[in-house]
């Protein structure tokens, strides 16, 4: 229970003592209507504030009752403006005997992380080389370019057109990368002009939505593989993943689908779809429905440019139909990247045990590095996943610009070894192969279930 000091006779409220409190109580206002977390070891109540967070309110509202402190640093890039909407939510402070982190997380493990974040900053690795994201723009620029002029100048066959939704396929890819830089403020040093950039470059240059991929990717990064909180693992009955939910299923004797037969279906229904079908949905329901209209402007005008370049060779059907073709390549290479990293990885519910650190932007542990894997570096890995090979590093410093992530590896690598955490780093084949084999032991475990529990 919060403990406020004795104000006495005459004291104005401005002398009166902050109040106190005990993790016991903070861990209690950890639903919708009710959420307090935890940031330098001060108190706030963001209940009413959730709502009106540029990251959504799930993102905040999964960190309610616990310390936020190293989500609020790796997330925020200009804390002195963000720490001025934080002071009128201030309730109080953890009590001098308590712990700065909650349900017995490893001291050791973050003040040796955080010592870690410090050697970053002195070796400027939070420092943007703009030269590197011009060039990204450009050679992605110039791949649209060559695709329009392809047709222009040879028409619209068949070698031609399969040409041309290569180069555009992977013009999209490459854009995808290029707004999550920006997404996550990686860029330039000003939150607003990353916004700015951002809107535009998945605006125009996709088609898509800031507020819509926002709010669902700080989810991921906040608790990666962690059902019900990471819109990532949610596959609405469609795949069984990890160990637990497959398990829980198969005694439910729940039977969407044939879940072992997932790994091969998947080829059906996972990489060919997720794009065209699922995401072009929810993103265009989601700036409808939350009234996005600036995003839907910019969408618009990507829509505006890509059939004024195109109807003419192909006509509206044929330029729809072109259209649903890149973005069906573009899905491939996106979900085989994506998941690469993660679903091969543990997914469960958020466990809290000894030594328990959240898997999102903060201090290695077991169980964060087990929610994510590495794949070894080379010129083509990095440009071909946007550098997500280095997906451990990316999830501990979330704005530091991907240009640097494999500077710091080597030291989180050390401090892995240090604590004994397990640092997964594998081969770009492997971990592909990996996310069959995940879904495999994932369908038997579910079978297995489903016939003898």
């Amino acid at each position: 229970m919060g403990k406020g000091g004795n104000q006495g006779e005459g004291a104005t409220e401005r002398e009166a003592p902050i109040p106190t409190f005990r993790w016991e109580e903070i861990q209690k206002h950890n639903v919708r209507t009710d959420q307090w977390l935890v940031v330098d070891r001060k108190v706030y109540n963001v209940t009413k504030w959730a709502s009106r967070h540029p990251g959504g309110h799930r993102v905040i509202g999964h960190y309610a009752g616990e310390d936020a402190t190293d989500a609020f640093h790796a997330f925020h890039i200009d804390l002195d403006f963000v720490g001025k909407f934080l002071k009128p939510l201030l309730v109080g402070e953890l009590a001098p005997e308590e712990p700065s982190q909650d349900r017995g997380k490893n001291s050791q493990i973050i003040e040796d992380f955080r010592a870690l974040k410090k050697t970053a900053q002195d070796m400027n690795l939070f420092k943007s080389n703009h030269l590197f994201f011009l060039l990204l723009l450009a050679h992605i620029l110039v791949m649209e370019a060559i695709a329009w002029l392809i047709v222009f100048y040879f028409g619209n066959g068949w070698i031609t057109t399969i040409i041309a939704s290569f180069i555009l396929a992977t013009s999209q890819v490459q854009t995808g990368w290029l707004q999550h830089d920006l997404g996550h403020l990686s860029v330039y040093k000003k939150s607003k002009w990353n916004h700015l950039a951002h809107k535009f470059v998945i605006g125009h240059l996709k088609g898509a939505s800031s507020n819509w991929w926002n709010h669902r990717h700080f989810q991921h990064h906040a608790k990666p593989n962690i059902f019900h909180k990471d819109p990532d693992v949610n596959m609405l009955h469609v795949l069984v993943l990890g160990e637990w939910q497959p398990i829980e299923y198969g005694k439910k004797k729940l039977k969407y689908l044939p879940y072992n037969h997932q790994h091969q279906y998947f080829f059906l229904i996972g990489p060919p779809l997720l794009i065209p079908i699922y995401f072009q949905y929810q993103i265009i329901m989601t700036m409808i429905v939350h009234k996005n209209w600036v995003d839907l402007a910019w969408s618009i005008s990507y829509y505006v440019r890509f059939f004024i370049s195109y109807v003419p060779f192909y006509g509206f059907l044929g330029s729809i139909l072109f259209f649903n073709f890149i973005r069906f390549l573009e899905s491939h290479w996106f979900v085989w990247v994506t998941q690469m990293n993660h679903i091969v990885m543990e997914i469960n519910e958020e466990p809290y045990r000894p030594l328990f650190l959240l898997p999102g932007p903060h201090p290695p542990s077991p169980e964060q590095l087990a929610a994510t894997c590495n794949v070894e570096q080379s010129l083509f890995n990095d440009w071909f996943s946007g550098h997500l090979n280095f997906q451990i590093e990316h999830h501990l410093f979330p704005t530091m610009p991907r240009h640097n992530l494999h500077k710091i590896a080597p030291l989180v690598k050390s401090l892995c070894a240090k604590h004994g955490i397990q640092y997964q780093e594998k081969r770009l084949l492997r971990a592909l192969l990996d996310v069959i084999r995940s879904l495999k032991k994932s369908g038997d475990l579910w079978l297995d279930a489903y016939l003898h529990k």
